[in-house]
């Protein structure tokens, strides 16, 4: 588990991960199809950042606190920066162009990843609320979009792979409210420490 090991030899972890996601062989693999790029290699990327964020120095940990009050600042950030990379354009750029794939390698972890890992800890119920509601409308728009589009959005990609990779948001979108609504109706709200070395105790889980 991540949480027996030090915070040295998780940002390495986290840098080998990236490395390896960076290689030529690994992002043709995962960018051969609209699932491969929005559902496997966006979210490892942002499991790079997320490592990093959950296991940053305390120092820095109590800098960013001044920056962003109740973890809101981060989540909106990273919900923005979300929006950006699931835009078709954005997708497909960043296959055709060198420049915005690089610009996904590196804003992907640490516009989305990092604030998530710093700020989800120490967001309030009603913030994380409002990300998961967000998530979850996210995933039927964008689903419902690339399903139903008689044309296809990401020029690298064809009709059928399009519609597939819709057809998979949806399905998580009905998956995360189901989530959702079980957290609600039986789970247990738990308080849990921001850092390990952290005194400081973060907010409710979701």
């Amino acid at each position: 588990m991540t949480r027996a090991m030090s915070p040295r030899r998780v940002a390495m972890a986290a840098m080998i991960m990236w490395l390896l996601l960076v290689l030529p062989p690994v992002q043709q693999a995962l960018q051969a199809s609209m699932i491969m790029l929005m559902l496997v290699q966006i979210p490892l990327l942002v499991c790079v950042g997320y490592l990093l964020g959950r296991w940053m120095p305390s120092r820095f940990l109590q800098s960013f606190e001044r920056w962003d009050e109740g973890g809101v600042t981060g989540l909106v950030l990273a919900s923005l920066a979300t929006l950006a990379w699931m835009l078709p354009r954005v997708l497909d750029a960043s296959i055709n162009s060198p420049w915005v794939a690089l610009a996904k390698f590196v804003t992907v972890p640490l516009l989305i990843g990092l604030p998530l890992g710093l700020s989800w800890p120490r967001a309030g119920f009603v913030a994380r609320g409002v990300v998961m509601l967000e998530l979850v409308a996210s995933c039927f728009r964008i689903g419902w979009l690339y399903l139903i589009s008689p044309e296809r959005l990401c020029s690298n990609y064809l009709l059928d792979d399009q519609q597939r990779l819709g057809r998979a948001l949806l399905i998580i979108g009905v998956v995360l409210v189901l989530a959702i609504a079980w957290k609600l109706l039986f789970g247990h709200f738990k308080r849990k420490p921001l850092h390990p070395n952290s005194g400081r105790s973060g907010a409710s889980h979701f």
